[in-house]
């Protein structure tokens, strides 16, 4: 434990980004004051504690010891710690008068190892009585989404017996898929839309799959995807997908269709993950991507719209008990509607493949593509300038060209006369010498 102790303060482990959030909020933090303590922006804190970036060196370790709980509260649940506490009679039960430091900090270590042992196997074991009981198709959503522990039980089961990634990525596709296919249905109201979103985000998933196999909660990353293709509004735009399917025929399954497809995209995203997923406040913020004031507001706000369309939910006396409601609601909602079954896992894989590689080829095709024309450019293109030679005009305006002229009449007849008298005129005067 000493060691261990030690390696944590070389080298601080950080929780999954939805436990950072909790735990700075269970220290009454805001994002501006972990901001001001760690020495970075807002932004920068709210990235951590989605999950897209992770903090490094010196920043990593003062966020770390930032959030880190106290000594005297491990981070478990108080039924964990109960169940913890009788446990363990070995550590030094004899001499309390003089506690060593260093004995302290290994009992304290021992003790929160152990409580964060029982706690995974509670939830586990929750998990998996959720995931066996049948109270409604969002109940297996539950047992099937909720849970880090059925998430990292299912990675740790995967380590230990070292699957190949197909047969890790097959196991995750058959445990969420058909309940994500549900929770898509009641996010859109089209089943063959509902389909496609969690077939693109498992193909999604095995393109990044070096990426979601480490990750802490698989299937929320898969759900986050899934939910985020089928709420996108550029599928207005497609005609299959431009109206909603037809309605439930029993009135209250259509009244309670009709309310949550009445709701803006957010507010039911935060109202189906709550009460429909469970997920709890802050693990629905950081899927939303939201504060957990608008979170809970959001919340708030949704519950009252569809609580005007069920009289029931309207006369449940605490939230506990319509979010109980809501919850048995929705199960039946899903459960009652036929929804498409999706692709098998094996199905998906290769067409995820086959879209890269048609990508891939694509791309390389367009860069050869443009090399060749560039190419035949540089050969046709001229190596000199040549100027143009300008189009013949017509000039006015200019004087007659000059020289000889053609000789009139009267010339010609002084010509020949002069050539005549040329001819018989006097002789020539020939000088003399004497």
């Amino acid at each position: 434990m000493t060691r261990s102790t030690t390696d944590e303060a070389a080298a601080p482990q950080l929780p999954s980004p939805k436990e950072r959030r909790r735990l700075r909020e269970a220290k009454s933090l805001s994002e501006e004051q972990v901001a001001a303590a760690v020495g970075v922006t807002r932004a920068t804190v709210r990235s951590w504690e989605t999950g897209r970036t992770s903090p490094r060196g010196r920043k990593r370790a003062l966020y770390a010891k930032l959030i880190a709980p106290g000594p005297k509260a491990p981070t478990t649940t108080p039924s964990a710690v109960v169940a913890v506490a009788p446990a363990p009679p070995e550590p030094l039960p004899a001499p309390p008068p003089e506690p060593a430091p260093e004995a302290r900090a290994t009992v304290a270590a021992q003790a929160q190892a152990e409580a964060e042992s029982a706690a995974e196997d509670k939830r586990a074991s929750t998990a998996k009585i959720a995931a066996e009981d049948k109270r409604g198709s969002t109940g297996e959503i539950a047992a099937e989404d909720k849970g880090e522990g059925a998430a990292e039980g299912g990675a740790e089961a995967v380590g230990e017996r070292r699957l190949s990634p197909a047969e890790a990525f097959d196991e995750l596709y058959a445990r969420t898929a058909p309940a994500l296919v549900r929770q898509a249905y009641l996010l859109t109201g089209r089943r063959a839309l509902a389909r496609e979103s969690v077939e693109r985000a498992f193909q999604l998933a095995w393109h990044r799959w070096p990426e979601v196999a480490v990750d802490r909660d698989p299937a929320g990353w898969v759900r986050a995807a899934a939910y985020e293709y089928a709420m996108s509004p550029w599928h207005r735009l497609r005609r299959a997908h431009r109206h909603p399917d037809a309605p439930p025929t029993e009135p209250g399954k259509r009244a309670l269709f009709d309310a949550l497809l009445d709701l803006p995209p957010a507010y039911r995203r935060t109202l189906l993950l709550y009460d429909g997923v469970g997920l709890d406040l802050p693990e629905t913020a950081a899927e939303t991507e939201a504060s957990t004031p608008a979170a809970a507001g959001r919340l708030m706000t949704a519950r009252a719209a569809v609580a005007e369309r069920l009289p029931e939910l309207a006369a449940a006396p605490s939230p506990a008990e319509q979010s109980a409601l809501l919850h048995d609601r929705l199960g039946g909602l899903a459960r009652a509607e036929h929804v498409p079954v999706p692709q098998p896992a094996r199905a998906v894989r290769t067409g995820s493949e086959d879209k890269a590689r048609l990508w891939t080829r694509a791309a390389i095709a367009g860069v050869a593509l443009l090399i060749a024309v560039t190419g035949l450019t540089l050969h046709t293109a001229p190596t000199h300038y040549e100027p143009p030679i300008a189009p013949a005009e017509r000039v006015g305006g200019v004087p007659p060209r000059g020289g000889p002229q053609q000789l009139t009449v009267q010339d010609l007849q002084l010509q020949k006369s002069l050539r005549e008298q040329l001819a018989h005129g006097p002789e020539r005067l020939v000088p003399q010498l004497r």
